[in-house]
């Protein structure tokens, strides 16, 4: 099958990907056990809030292909702890994945199966480069939406459920307004691999 070449227009405002292929919605619902305070969790449930939404312009799976997407993370907390991504894996492991910020402040964590974590930036024209074999997962730590575009490998695929089991090592969480980088107590190390 021949690809031809196409653009999209994604409105720096919102974060929208004009005809994307795919929107993904994610509430608290969606994502409960992926939070540390359980009481808050129960706490905002009624309400449930959108945490997220995802953009995605879709191509073949091939490892010819990259997709293009974008992420609208919403200013909030459950608890103290930040809304976020779930973060995943790649299915194919070694595919690499790009984020550009273009609005909102969040923090980038990235983590190894052997525990191995980095924490970066995410601010307006931050680059992330995100290596293969590394999960990641964004919390927006600001009062405005983060804003993030993406590029990644069409065949690369995502693997939820190795971070629901294991978790990631450390919680980005609101201490009295500022961003704070804690040890995740329920962390669970080599559930999965």
């Amino acid at each position: 099958m021949k690809h031809l070449p196409f653009d999209a227009l994604m409105e720096l405002e919102s974060g929208v990907i004009d005809e994307a292929s795919q929107v993904i919605n994610r509430r608290l619902s969606d994502m409960p056990s992926f939070f540390h305070d359980q009481d808050a969790v129960q706490a905002q449930l009624e309400e449930d809030p959108v945490l997220y939404r995802t953009y995605v312009k879709q191509n073949p799976i091939s490892s010819s292909l990259w997709n293009i997407g974008s992420s609208v993370i919403e200013p909030g907390t459950v608890g103290n702890e930040y809304f976020m991504t779930k973060g995943h894996f790649h299915l194919k492991e070694e595919a690499p994945e790009v984020y550009f910020t273009v609005s909102g402040s969040g923090r980038l964590l990235l983590q190894k199966h052997s525990g191995e974590i980095e924490v970066k930036k995410m601010a307006p024209g931050v680059i992330n480069y995100i290596p293969g074999g590394w999960a990641h997962r964004t919390v927006n730590v600001g009062e405005k939406p983060l804003i993030f575009f993406a590029v990644w490998p069409a065949d690369a695929g995502h693997n939820y459920g190795a971070i629901e089991e294991m978790g990631f090592s450390r919680l980005v969480v609101n201490d009295r307004g500022v961003p704070k980088i804690i040890d995740n107590p329920r962390y669970a190390p080599g559930l999965v691999k």
